[in-house]
């Protein structure tokens, strides 16, 4: 089969997975604390067994199809809020929390306290402390810079910030989860927590609005391409075939 046809079917299926990936980003533009995935490509060749290709064959035979997605972990927008239990993270780190399938981090600081005084996520999940689950009685609630939180200058607990070596490979789970390898959560240096604040989505609407329109394009023209491509082929079939046989 013409070489082309694999191409543009590679290049239409990454497309449309890109495009699923963009859409999760512009779906989540008013969530707290949430970081966008940027997709990236990878080479595959349409080479069989061990046979050695040429310059020109493997500039025809690579096709481009979709790596995965990584996360950007560039900061969103501070917003004051004012509620004295919503935090956000100037700069790096994430805070800890305990969920069913395990500790996640999120930067989603919209928290709030419990019925039995834990402090929890937006989700209900338990928010960590430096010395595990945090409770918290009594009011006004003071949160310092560096998350320890105290009430009337009494000293409930700290909480837990946590950060990441360079290239961690950190999973998302839901809109504001994520999940790290083990051991690989270390405590923040510097941490600086802003009571009373909320962390945006670092996704710019423009640049995201953009990026959909071209790929769409992409995918359109690719999908055009298809269709020629597959009217040649059933042409050679009419037309080719019976002169053969």
């Amino acid at each position: 089969m013409h070489s082309g046809y694999y191409a543009a079917f590679t290049g239409l299926l990454a497309r449309t997975d890109a495009l699923d990936v963009l859409a999760n980003n512009l779906a989540n533009l008013s969530t707290t604390g949430y970081k966008a995935q940027h997709e990236f490509y990878r080479c595959l060749v349409a080479a069989s067994g061990n046979r050695t290709l040429s310059p020109l064959n493997r500039a025809i035979n690579n096709f481009g199809v979709l790596g995965g997605a990584t996360v950007d972990l560039r900061p969103g927008t501070l917003e004051r809020t004012g509620n004295p239990f919503d935090v956000a993270m100037e700069g790096s780190g994430f805070l800890c929390v305990q969920t069913q399938a395990g500790v996640r981090y999120t930067r989603n600081g919209n928290l709030h306290a419990g019925t039995d005084g834990r402090l929890l996520t937006a989700n209900g999940d338990t928010v960590l402390g430096e010395q595990g689950p945090i409770e918290v009685s009594g009011e006004p609630v003071d949160i310092s810079t560096d998350g320890t939180i105290s009430v009337r200058g009494a000293v409930l607990a700290r909480l837990r910030v946590v950060d990441f070596a360079p290239g961690t490979q950190l999973m998302p789970e839901g809109n504001a989860y994520y999940s790290a390898p083990a051991g690989a959560d270390q405590p923040a240096a510097d941490p600086r927590v802003r009571q009373g604040n909320l962390e945006s989505s670092n996704l710019n609407p423009v640049v995201g609005a953009v990026s959909l329109i071209a790929l769409q394009r992409h995918a359109g023209l690719l999908e055009k391409a298809l269709e020629v491509l597959h009217s040649d082929f059933n042409r050679a079939v009419v037309e080719d075939v019976p002169r053969v046989s």
